[in-house]
């Protein structure tokens, strides 16, 4: 069992990963370290927000920062992340599965 602050921090983590700007900015950090302005070219949103977004990111220690002259550089800090991701996405597949599955089902039934 949990005790009341892991539960808490806990749901601080979940609560950073449930906004979707900050999952597109992960998922553009993925493969190499990016400037706020590679990360715009890539995302549909305001400089303001994805460097908000950011910082939350850094907060949370899943994005490290580098300066490098006048620009700044953010990486993932931590991967585990992705691996949360692939289980989240590995339970929505399933559950499309699923739901699939019950669909072929009922139209096989014969009609009364």
């Amino acid at each position: 069992m949990l005790d009341r602050k892991t539960i808490e921090r806990v749901a601080r983590m979940f609560h950073v990963l449930a906004e979707p700007t900050r999952l597109e900015i992960l998922q553009v950090l993925q493969k190499s370290r990016h400037s706020v302005s590679e990360i715009l070219e890539v995302l549909d949103a305001k400089q303001a927000n994805v460097s908000k977004q950011l910082q939350i990111l850094h907060d949370a220690e899943l994005v490290a920062r580098e300066r490098v002259g006048n620009t700044v550089y953010y990486q993932i800090a931590d991967p585990l992340v992705f691996e949360l991701c692939r289980l989240v996405c590995g339970k929505l597949q399933r559950d499309v599965q699923e739901q699939l599955d019950s669909l072929k089902k009922a139209n096989r039934k014969p009609l009364e």
